[in-house]
């Protein structure tokens, strides 16, 4: 299948994708998608509903304690990093950036607890730069349709730039993720509604077992 087609596909599937995380400012995004790692976006929003009403800029997560963070996101799980790394990225941005979400990649990996796949939503979502972020969705989809053959996010983010045009990036990102999450499921994928089946590699090994 070309490129070309698996463009159309997903925007047939996905016209108008939307990241599925709650927030009303930058930072509120920030925090959101460093809780999001290894857990659902829908636990997240339960989360960060209670947490954004009285902890919403650094300058207030700064006071809370890092137990009191831990106790307040504790069902986000790997609560204990990511409260540490959510306070120190919370300082970091007052001591830098006099409390402002900087605007690019480079500047966002300066602070702490932000990585690649952090950073590039970010800028992606909050300031509509072109970037895909590569979580577990986006790899395991391109590698089962042969866009990608690494179980490394930063080289499938560079294979992934390499084939698609970079206007496309960041709304391919959130594509990917959607199919992700509910077509081509890590467990159970709906293999059935998949209009990519004749060339993936999961389908072909599921095939041949049965």
């Amino acid at each position: 299948m070309q490129v070309k087609e698996i463009v159309q596909h997903f925007n047939t599937l996905f016209p108008n994708p939307k990241c599925e995380l709650n927030y009303k400012s930058n930072y509120e995004l920030l925090v959101a998608v460093i809780l999001s790692a290894q857990c659902t976006d829908k636990r997240v929003n339960i989360v960060t509903n209670e947490l954004f009403k009285n902890w919403n800029t650094p300058y207030k997560m700064v006071t809370l304690s890092q137990d009191e963070l831990e106790e307040k996101i504790h069902s986000c799980g790997f609560y204990h990093n990511k409260a540490k790394n959510i306070l120190a990225m919370s300082q970091d941005l007052i001591d830098k950036y006099n409390g402002i979400v900087p605007n690019n990649i480079e500047k966002l990996q300066t602070l702490a607890g932000v990585g690649r796949k952090t950073a590039n939503v970010v800028f992606s979502e909050a300031f509509g730069g072109d970037a895909i972020a590569v979580d577990t969705h986006v790899l395991r989809v391109s590698n089962r349709l042969n866009l990608a053959n690494t179980d490394n996010p930063l080289i499938c983010e560079k294979q992934l730039m390499k084939i698609f045009d970079k206007k496309d990036w960041s709304r391919l990102h959130l594509q990917f993720v959607l199919f992700g999450r509910y077509i081509c499921k890590a467990q159970n994928p709906k293999c059935q509604d998949c209009p990519f089946r004749e060339f993936c590699n999961y389908y072909a090994n599921i095939s041949k077992r049965q």
